[in-house]
């Protein structure tokens, strides 16, 4: 039996043009409309009637300071024409400079008329002379721009993740917040000293070794905990350079969370 034209074979063996809704379409429909517009291609994209004038201009080798009026007014019609048929809201810019470049046409065949205090009467193309110039400008300094590489297009930022140490890395002291320290322990100490005269033979070495004896077992002590105003201000001078000592040969280490914060001391080592 053979089936009727237009009905779909039960056995397909030949190979589907196309699939509707999951099923084979073996031929183009007859009543499939595509309108005239769907494909255009455009050989020469403008970006206005300025960018059309100054090809026309350029691709006819024209003098930019003694137009053709006759032959770039023509060639101009013939594209605005063109666009016009296909984009009339497109074609609007172009038809007013269509106007602009008649009207100077106009003005060329009539006699030309000076101006008061001029010696020379006024080009009538000249207006339309200085905006293609500037215009020219403006385009070469865009295309200049472009030519510049972008991120984005012509390059990427390279992004690299470094993981940061578990163990926290404290900021150096700065010398001005350690005289400030210093200055405020000398005023308590002024507070509490007592006018007696005694010699008394002080060692460095040995406040040394008091600073490292309280320092340790201990993770941090501050600044001013390691000073005993009572003992007077000469104790609190040679302390301070037993501190300025040790920081000197790396025993100590003197570090402050951030600025206008309490300073601490500790250890630089870890004892056995």
């Amino acid at each position: 039996m053979v089936p009727p034209p237009g009905a779909m074979p039960e056995v397909i063996d030949q190979v589907a043009l196309a699939r509707l809704y999951g099923e084979p379409l073996f031929a183009l429909p007859t009543d499939l409309y595509i309108p005239p517009d769907a494909l255009e291609v455009f050989l020469e994209a403008f970006e206005g009637p300025l960018d059309l004038l100054l090809y026309l201009i350029r691709k006819q080798n024209f003098n930019i300071l003694d137009i053709p009026m006759a032959g770039l007014t023509r060639q101009y019609l013939v594209y605005v024409e063109e666009i016009r048929s296909r984009n009339l809201e497109l074609a609007a810019e172009y038809l007013l400079m269509a106007a602009m470049l008649i009207e100077i046409k106009s003005r060329m065949l009539l006699p030309q008329r000076k101006q008061e205090g001029a010696d020379e009467a006024e080009d009538p193309r000249a207006a339309l002379v200085r905006r293609l110039l500037e215009y020219e400008q403006m385009k070469m300094a865009a295309a200049r721009l472009s030519a510049l590489p972008q991120q984005g297009r012509d390059f990427l930022c390279a992004q690299v993740f470094i993981e940061q140490s578990l163990q926290p890395r404290f900021p150096d002291v700065q010398l001005t917040d350690l005289q400030e320290a210093w200055q405020d322990i000398l005023k308590r100490a002024r507070l509490v000293q007592h006018h007696k005269i005694t010699r008394e033979e002080l060692s460095v070495r040995e406040h040394m070794g008091h600073v490292l004896k309280a320092l340790q077992g201990r993770r941090f002590v501050e600044f001013e905990s390691l000073f005993d105003p009572s003992r007077g201000s000469t104790v609190l001078v040679v302390t301070f350079i037993a501190l300025l000592e040790l920081a000197k040969e790396t025993l100590i280490e003197i570090t402050q969370a951030e600025a206008f914060s309490p300073i601490y001391v500790r250890l630089a080592y870890k004892p056995a």
